[in-house]
């Protein structure tokens, strides 16, 4: 297994130095920028312009080294590139050597110099253009839409979207960007530093041990380390292609057919972005979008991301009992107490991080302290010390900054988009016709809302896509009676889920990919699969008990009957409780299920009255099978 997070992006891959200088020259920057963050984690960050200003810096000067608008193109090529770097350092230290002139003025009153103009045109143009280069045509297309909405078809003046977009902490210099310098950097980093210690084979060895041997146990590896492996890396697709090639050959070798192999890898990859105590960058936007602390974040993601799994595991088990699937043998696995004597010690630094948020340290710092104690614990015993050296140090700032790459450039671009809907009030129409639209129907405008990630999610990162449908669509959600916890984590989850939902599934293309099947038929699995990740977000919106909201006699109460309803989903859509299901019986568990995940006594009651049913009517016809092979 390798034991490096991939540089992956979601849509266009890094292009390697041509050159050694170049090489050394990307390698001192990208270390730089880690430690620049590193140092400001630890004493504080300068003013918001400054700090995000830095960090933009630092990442546009990567994308445009790293990303050539032609890889191997003439002098012509190189010298646009070239003059994009030039521009990218020209606009931002313009705000820098002018930095009181940009604090003090009036802003929306006083008049733009020409210079201010020049810049900020040559600001978006660039952002737009590095933002291509990472992730594609999607997210620059949508700014660019949103951006000809402003400046034709609203009574906006340019100047004015000019300083909303570019002098201003409201557009490119938006809390977003903040987000990325102040959180994501430092979890990338963490994650970065974790892999460099080894955490990937303890990962590994950790799930093979305690499921390996179950039914359908392969499975069920895949479901445990991507979930470890995820809340580290945040990435859906990184997850796939780091864990994938381990898990899914052998859940095909113990004879999983090659569509749900990939089906589950890529299930399980998604959902690391909704796993604490470390979820994906959206996590960390949606704490400052709602002026809260991290923790709080992760408290309302712990029970939807655990029904979430369940499900997934429960999924596997119930489809390698109906297909007769064994585990691995025991004598092929590594044992428990062996793993944990030799590598459990590297759970330390995730214990670490957890421990800090829950005491109430800032989450920038706690992932600081987790990722300066990795390599430290991996030298504490000699069976993790191997391979790690001064090298692994380097390597792993290294990878921190060029992993944040993804992330720093969709939250700039996601800033055009935000600093355009403030400045036209489109929010407020939009949130205007989308209430109409549901005509004050809360369902309806759930299920808009849902088609609304999925789409958006198809086309860009999770993070640009839970931003827009901030914007938009999650104001009318708490106009028509959802409590916004619940109404950011409904739109988190849409955008996190269209990286397993046909026709652009990302994590199923990897997946796919890998066990060398259909895309279509892996898809398909992959939302029959994930069904519960569709089915929660509406069920929490109706109970915030299950974003751990209210009394706690009935958080409990409704986790434990929607932990049995995604158990039944489970059994539901892949045909099996304690044998074999029938389809009355498959659609009797359905309906149990979603009267179930939905909290509340009667619905509770009705689902566990329809469970008795399908489970007497099982246990009678298994009785009956038992007898007659019993009998002489």
């Amino acid at each position: 297994m390798s034991e490096v997070i991939p540089v992956i992006s979601e849509e266009v891959p890094a292009t390697p130095p041509k050159t050694r200088a170049l090489k050394w020259t990307v390698s001192a920057i990208a270390i730089a920028m880690s430690l620049y963050h590193m140092y400001v984690a630890g004493f504080g960050p300068p003013e918001a312009m400054i700090f995000r200003g830095t960090h933009l810096l630092f990442t546009l000067t990567l994308v445009f080294l790293l990303y050539p608008i032609k890889p191997y193109g003439g002098i012509g090529w190189r010298i646009l590139d070239t003059v994009l770097l030039i521009g990218s350092w020209a606009f931002i230290l313009y705000i820098f050597f002018n930095y009181e002139y940009v604090t003090y003025r009036t802003i929306y009153i006083d008049d733009l110099k020409t210079f201010d103009k020049i810049y900020a045109v040559v600001a978006v143009l660039i952002v737009l253009e590095a933002t291509r280069r990472v992730l594609g045509w999607a997210l620059p297309i949508t700014a660019c839409v949103f951006l000809v909405y402003a400046a034709l078809f609203t009574n906006v003046k340019s100047p004015v979207l000019m300083e909303q977009l570019y002098i201003s902490t409201e557009g490119i210099f938006g809390s977003t960007l903040g987000v990325s310098a102040s959180y994501v950097m430092l979890f990338v980093l963490f994650g970065a530093f974790m892999e460099r210690s080894g955490t990937g084979k303890l990962f590994m060895d950790f799930a093979l041990a305690i499921t390996g041997h179950t039914a359908g146990g392969p499975g069920k590896v895949s479901v445990v380390s991507s979930s470890l492996f995820g809340t580290v890396s945040g990435s859906a697709v990184a997850n796939v292609m780091v864990d994938g090639p381990i898990t899914i050959p052998l859940m095909k070798k113990t004879g999983f057919n090659p569509p749900f192999a990939a089906a589950v890898e890529a299930v399980a990859s998604t959902g690391g972005q909704i796993m604490p105590p470390v979820m994906g960058a959206a996590a960390f936007v949606m704490a400052e979008f709602m002026a809260v602390s991290y923790f709080q974040v992760t408290l309302w993601a712990a029970i939807p991301a655990v029904l979430y799994y369940g499900a997934v595991f429960f999924s596997v088990h119930f489809r390698a009992k109906r297909v007769g699937l064994l585990g691995v043998p025991k004598s092929e696995l590594p044992r428990l107490g062996a793993v944990m004597r030799e590598r459990g010690h590297l759970f330390a630094p995730i214990a670490l991080v957890f421990i800090g948020l829950v005491k109430g340290y800032s989450a920038p710092l706690c992932a600081l302290v987790g990722g300066l104690s990795c390599l430290p614990m991996a030298l504490l015993r000699k069976t993790t010390r191997e391979g790690v050296t001064w090298k692994s140090i380097i390597e792993a700032l290294e990878d921190g900054a060029r992993n944040t790459l993804l992330v720093a450039m969709a939250c700039a671009c996601a800033g055009i988009i935000i600093g355009c809907v403030t400045i036209t009030g489109l929010g407020i129409s939009f949130t205007q016709l989308v209430v109409g639209l549901a005509r004050e129907m809360l369902p309806l405008a759930l299920v808009l809302t849902a088609v609304a990630g999925i789409v958006l999610g198809m086309g860009m990162p999770t993070t640009p896509a839970y931003i827009v449908m901030v914007s938009l669509l999650v104001p009318a959600l708490m106009k028509l009676g959802a409590v916004a916890p619940a109404a950011h984590m409904f739109a988190f989850y849409f955008a996190i889920l269209s990286a397993i939902t046909p026709p652009v599934a990302l994590a199923v293309f990897a997946a796919a990919s890998l066990a060398k099947t259909d895309l279509w038929k892996a898809g398909w699995e992959a939302v029959r699969i994930g069904a519960a990740g569709f089915i929660v977000p509406f069920m929490f919106v109706y109970e915030p008990a299950l974003l751990m909201i209210g009394d706690w006699q009935t958080i409990v109460l409704s986790f434990i009957t929607a932990s049995i309803g995604t158990i039944l989903l489970a059994a539901s859509l892949q045909g099996y409780l304690i044998r074999s299901a029938t389809m009355w019986q498959r659609a009797i568990l359905f309906v149990a299920a979603l009267c179930l995940i939905k909290p509340g006594l009667i619905t509770d009651l009705i689902g566990l009255m329809l469970l008795a049913v399908v489970f007497a009517s099982q246990f009678l016809v298994k009785m009956k099978v038992s007898d007659k092979l019993a009998a002489p």
